[in-house]
């Protein structure tokens, strides 16, 4: 079988090559992950939010159905159980389009907030970045010249 190499020590190694400081990297990498983390949150608290909507839709809609499946001695007593059963589930799809819209309201909200959040945080990073003073670069002598 073939070994597979771990490029990690690779990776480490050509990284350690460079003078840089990697604290700009590192800090960038939480950054955008602290940002994951919280859109996560979000997404993940919006899908709760509409599996409750749901799931209160489908049990509203199984009750009005006992109406609807129960013998009647009367035709027109079907004919009227179902209109009454159009009419509920009309009123009750407003509804239930109205919680959803709510959710993406929500969820709208807080995602144009965490946005605007991470904009200022990298406009404040930016501005101390570029107001940091750096040190001066050191000239190389030019190397003597030989005279004849």
């Amino acid at each position: 079988m073939v070994k597979n190499d771990d490029f990690t020590k690779y990776i480490t190694d050509m990284l350690a090559a460079y003078k840089m400081d990697n604290s700009a990297m590192t800090g960038a990498f939480k950054n955008s992950a602290e940002l994951a983390d919280k859109m996560s949150q979000v997404a993940l608290e919006a899908a709760e939010r509409a599996n409750d909507v749901s799931a209160q839709w489908a049990k509203d809609t199984l009750s009005k159905m006992g109406d609807v499946t129960t013998s009647k001695s009367d035709p027109a007593d079907y004919t009227k159980a179902m209109s009454e059963f159009a009419a509920a589930q009309a009123e009750m799809s407003a509804e239930m389009m109205s919680a959803y819209a709510e959710i993406a309201k929500k969820v709208q909200m807080e995602t144009v907030e965490l946005m605007m959040g991470a904009t200022k945080d990298m406009q404040e990073e930016i501005a101390s970045a570029v107001s940091t003073p750096k040190p001066a670069a050191k000239k190389k002598a030019a190397p003597r010249r030989k005279t004849k």
